[in-house]
């Protein structure tokens, strides 16, 4: 038998051959199983593959610093960063000594082991690196590459973490656009850029940048990489982040959960990234005030970040300072400070003394120190606390604006005004900057939530004033200028934005506005219908989620045209208000004391009232207390409304509310003979005509009287209205089926129901509205009259702004009835805007569809009424609804605004039929004349009160007039 010479030598290179193939794997078993978020599997397949290569290829091989680099990756994943360590520092050596020191695999080393420097905090040995890989992928891949655009999301990571944002945005856009461009817009690491993009707006205060770039990028990972990855938990928690700076908590808690989830179960419950959401989901629950679930999750955040980073890392630092806050929160000054104190030598050893955080911690310190009386060592703190924040963020950040804040406080606390003063402007500044940007985005719930968050400075801005520097005027006019940018600001900021909307509509714009009003309808005909099933029942909350969503979208749509809302200034509202005139500013406020101990610096509420002429410097004066003011507004509508009582009783109750809030601002409008009203809080149910002097005059034969929600209103009546169609009247509907009797309603069924009993809701006839409809149509040639079956809903909605609208019927106004409580057991109630609306043809039957008879006004806010300059509501309470401090009153006033009508005719109560007609004509008949709009509504109330049978103030006191009150353009 020969001699296979050379037998051996080949099976040997095919054994060696198989061997690599396997390690080559592994390898790649183990890039699919990171890129899954499965590190642990991933590190376990790595090892195994660096075993093989290392045995068949030796330890100098590039295959095997490929495999230590990969290995590395899964360890800085799990946050076992002196694992990795090593392996990328004998990978990047390995790499140079073979490839040479400027190979594309020597800058992905460069760029990895700089990246772990950062996640440890060690930023003095990180941008080296990164430039060092920038600068050789440049040169060898060119400068569209998407590995360049990897270093270059890096490095502004690194200048972001640093404070140096405007270094760090420029890199970011530059990133994007390179990944864009080679990788596709649904790529995962698109989305890695926009997260940071979004997370360096967000730190910026820049939320309505921050928060759609966090939805893209949630959307692209979802997609791309699973709902259950780590990176998908990871900008879930940084979106959370975003609604909690805005004050939704509801929205961010449901996130952080979903977050926490995801991480533990793919990382495991002692990664830092576990930690990072621990401590936001505690610092949620503290705001909230829940501090016993805050405590235990940032004492567990706190141990996992030691043990996995070390007891110096910058993320310990801020989960301490954040425990600090909690103790401080609660009083416990002994367990805060020393945890302050180590914050601060961590973060300046790690960052720097000039770093942003080193500002918080300093600001965090000097609160602690004020509060315990110690004012030197606080004001040091401050100052210096200011100086970084402004050096590194610059002069308009959030940041600057709370440590100016504090620093006011300080001051007020040590009695010196003007340095108070100062700061506190420069602070409100910020802040107003800050609320013009980001209230144009979310839907209206959101928008009150972030207005939410600024109640303490306008308490602050209000009790500065009232309560501290009475007699300093520029105090005065900081405190009634914040009143004017923050009063109904929600409801401006609404109108302004439809308004544009509405101007500049593209398709896709008018397409969500069709949709949006027709969910509305369906919502409305669900819930007032007595025939839905339990199936449309239990739909009814996805249509309300789903109108919320595009409420938000089209709130994007329109924030291009935000940078051209008027700033409120008082000048301008001052120039606004015509000679004779003064402006009536209610508000509705707590009082702050800054000396009093921490958790008890605000008051019982109370109501003050600000004057403003054309001419002149604000006056004002403090009414007292809300409760008492509250009272007797209770005690006014009751002997005003009650048949029973005379009407002498009526005008003793009406004097004594006169006394409490009207006489001190007879003092202060001197000579004006009209009134600009804004009222606030309860106020807003009161008729300001029917309350009594001294002289027992009622204040309609004093003063003509206009209803604003805000002084801010008058700057929206600058432009001429556009072109509208004719008047269109509305008058005794058909409630039941035509040709069937009439139901008849008992005095005692038409008392306000709950709104849980609104299917069951039924209304008489109103025959004297015919008579009202036609004598108003006469007056008014051109209109267009309808009355009886075709008085329908479908009319009113489908008639776009008819330069007068007429609408003579039932209104109601439903007491809220509370629904299903949330998972928190917090009971809810229905939308307010459902709950206020307009009985028409068909609404006792109520057989479904579009035209149902129940016209609601949310499905109001959804009509254009850009033209019409006179809504008439000829109805029973119709200027009620659900009181917000602030914002008005949530009903068919704000649902008519929003529309864009320019003014408004409304009841604070039930009115007679035949009172009601008579009053009405006679008004129309003055408008035909060419009157104003308001003095118009004022002649005709006069002419009833001198009518001995219709002098009772019930008669004709329930009809307001809210909004421009000049004549009718043409």
């Amino acid at each position: 038998m020969p001699i296979q010479v050379g037998g051996y030598p080949p099976r040997y290179v095919i054994a060696q051959s198989s061997a690599l193939q396997e390690a080559k794997r592994l390898e790649q078993l183990g890039i699919e199983q990171y890129q899954k978020g499965q590190y642990a599997q991933a590190l376990e397949l790595f090892q195994r593959s660096l075993v093989i290569k290392e045995q068949v290829l030796g330890t100098n091989h590039p295959e095997v610093a490929t495999t230590l680099n990969n290995l590395a990756l899964s360890y800085a994943a799990q946050g076992e960063y002196s694992k990795a360590e090593p392996l990328y520092q004998r990978s990047l050596a390995l790499r140079e000594r073979v490839l040479g020191a400027n190979h594309p695999d020597v800058a992905q080393s460069l760029n990895n082991l700089a990246l772990l420097y950062r996640k440890q905090g060690q930023y003095s040995k990180v941008e080296p690196l990164y430039q060092r890989s920038l600068a050789i992928l440049q040169q060898t891949l060119g400068a569209s590459h998407p590995n360049v655009a990897a270093v270059l999301n890096n490095l502004a990571g690194l200048y972001q973490a640093q404070g140096e944002y405007s270094k760090a945005e420029p890199l970011y856009q530059r990133s994007l656009a390179i990944r864009e461009q080679a990788l596709g817009t649904n790529h995962p690491e698109v989305a890695t850029t926009l997260n940071n993009l979004a997370r360096l707006y967000q730190k910026q205060g820049q939320y309505a940048k921050a928060e759609p770039l966090y939805q893209r990028s949630l959307a692209i990972r979802e997609q791309a990489l699973g709902t259950n990855h780590p990176e998908v938990a990871i900008t879930l928690n940084n979106l959370a982040l975003v609604y909690q700076k805005q004050g939704q908590y509801a929205k961010a808690e449901p996130l952080y959960q979903r977050s926490l989830v995801i991480l533990e179960q793919a990382l495991g419950t002692n990664h830092p990234e576990v930690a990072t959401t621990l401590n936001n989901l505690a610092l949620l629950y503290e705001a909230q005030g829940e501090y016993s679930k805050a405590e235990p999750l940032l004492q567990r955040s706190l141990v996992i970040l030691e043990q996995a980073l070390g007891a110096n890392h910058p993320k310990v630092a801020t989960t301490l300072n954040n425990l600090a806050l909690l103790y401080e929160a609660q009083g416990e000054y002994s367990k805060a400070e020393p945890l302050y104190q180590r914050s601060l030598v961590i973060l300046e050893q790690a960052l720097g003394t000039n770093h942003p955080e080193v500002a918080t911690t300093l600001n965090n310190l000097a609160v602690l120190y004020q509060t315990q009386g110690q004012h030197s060592e606080a004001e040091s703190l401050y100052l210096r606390s200011l100086a970084i924040t402004q050096q590194a963020l610059g002069t308009n950040h959030p940041e600057v604006a709370t440590a100016l804040s504090n620093l006011a406080l300080l001051y007020w606390r040590l009695n010196q005004i003007e340095p108070a003063l100062t700061r506190l402007v420069q602070a409100l500044e910020i802040e107003e900057t800050h609320l013009t940007h980001n209230l144009v985005i979310g839907s209206e719930e959101d928008k009150r939530a972030y207005l939410k968050t600024f109640f303490g400075s306008t308490n602050a801005a209000i009790s500065f004033h009232l309560q501290f520097a009475p007699d300093n005027p520029q105090a005065a006019r900081l405190a009634l200028t914040t009143i004017l940018r923050r009063k109904g600001r929600v409801l401006d900021t609404l109108s302004q934005s439809l308004n544009r909307l509405r101007q500049q509509l593209s398709p896709s714009d008018q397409e969500q506005l069709a949709r949006l009003s027709t969910l509305r309808t369906q919502v409305a005909q669900i819930a007032f219908n007595p025939s839905s099933t339990d199936q449309e029942r239990q739909q009814w909350q996805l249509l309300n989620t789903q109108a919320q969503q595009i409420e938000i979208q089209l709130s994007r749509s329109s924030t291009a045209f935000a940078q051209t809302t008027q700033k409120i200034t008082l000048e301008a509202v001052q120039k606004a208000i015509p000679a004779n005139t003064a402006l009536v500013e209610f508000i509705h406020y707590q009082p702050f004391n800054p000396k009093a101990p921490a958790n008890q610096g605000l008051d019982s509420p109370r109501y003050a009232v600000y004057i403003l002429s054309a001419t002149g410097e604000p006056r004002w004066v403090d009414l007292g207390t809300a409760s008492e003011i509250d009272a007797l507004i209770a005690q006014y509508r009751t002997a005003t409304l009650d048949p029973r009582r005379s009407i002498s009783e009526g005008q003793a109750a009406a004097r004594a509310l006169d006394a409490k809030i009207m006489a001190p601002v007879r003092q202060l409008v001197k000579s004006a003979n009209h009134l600009l009203i804004a009222p606030d809080g309860q106020l807003n149910v009161v008729s300001f005509a029917a309350l009594v002097d001294e002289q027992n005059k009622y204040l309609v034969e004093r003063y003509k009287i206009t209803y604003l929600t805000s002084g801010r209103d008058l700057l929206r009546w600058q432009t001429r209205p556009p072109k509208a169609n004719p008047p269109l009247i509305m008058a005794n509907p058909t409630f039941d089926k035509p040709g069937s009797p009439p139901i008849q309603i008992a005095s005692a069924d038409r008392s306000n129901p709950r709104s849980g009993d609104l299917t069951a809701l039924k209304f008489g006839a109103l025959p004297a509205t015919r008579i009202e409809g036609e004598a108003i149509a006469r007056l008014l040639p051109n209109a267009w009259l309808f009355t009886e079956a075709q008085a329908t809903e479908a009319v009113v909605k489908r008639t776009p702004n008819p330069r007068i609208l007429h609408l003579a019927t039932h209104g109601f106004f439903l007491r809220p009835a509370p629904i299903a409580p949330d998972r928190d057991g917090n009971v809810l109630y229905e939308n307010p805007l459902l709950r206020s609306g307009l009985a028409l043809s068909g609404f006792n039957v109520r057989q479904g569809g579009e035209d149902d008879g129940v016209l609601t006004a949310l499905e109001i806010t959804g009509m254009d009424l850009r033209g019409t300059q006179l809504v008439v509501l000829s109805a029973c309470e119709t200027g009620l609804g659900d009181v917000q401090s602030g914002e008005g009153v949530y009903g068919l006033r704000r649902a008519f605004t929003l529309a864009g009508a320019q003014s408004q005719v409304m009841t604070l109560w039930r009115v007679d039929d035949e009172a009601t007609k008579d009053l009405m004509v006679a008004y129309y008949q003055r408008l035909h004349k060419g009157e104003q709009r308001g003095e118009a509504l004022r002649q005709a109330q006069l002419e009833m009160l001198r009518t001995p049978s219709r002098e009772h103030p019930r008669y004709w006191s329930g009809f307001i007039f809210i909004g421009d009150w000049r004549e009718m353009s043409p």
